[in-house]
């Protein structure tokens, strides 16, 4: 069993609209993030994880997702699962719950056009 106590988290600002609070369970095979949205991220284009699967349970607020072109509204208690490889953005005000599989790493992740 591995257990990360609120007070271990790590908090990243990915930009000025998206903040990231990680609980570092240093396993490669999955990890989980809080992301705090408040705006538009990425501010311009969109993001693709090359190697991990995302999936974000709205834990507050409501917002929406746009993946390949096809844009999803969002609200407290939904779901989305974004497949490595898939285009993203996100839009909203919301808190998402966020695990990765395998973990989530920068060098995997990238804004495109």
């Amino acid at each position: 069993m591995k257990l990360v106590k609120s007070t271990q988290t790590k908090k990243f600002k990915n930009s000025d609209v998206c903040i990231a609070i990680e609980y570092p369970l240093n396993d490669k095979d999955i990890n989980v993030a809080v992301i705090k949205l408040k705006g538009r991220y990425p501010n311009k284009g969109s993001a693709i994880n090359k190697k991990c699967k995302e999936m974000a349970y709205i834990s507050k607020g409501k917002g929406q997702v746009t993946v390949n072109g096809l844009t999803k509204k969002l609200s407290k208690g939904d779901v989305v699962l974004i497949d490595k490889g898939e285009k993203y953005f996100w839009n909203g005000n919301m808190e998402m719950v966020m695990p990765c599989t395998p973990a989530w790493t920068h060098q995997q992740h990238s804004i495109v056009d």
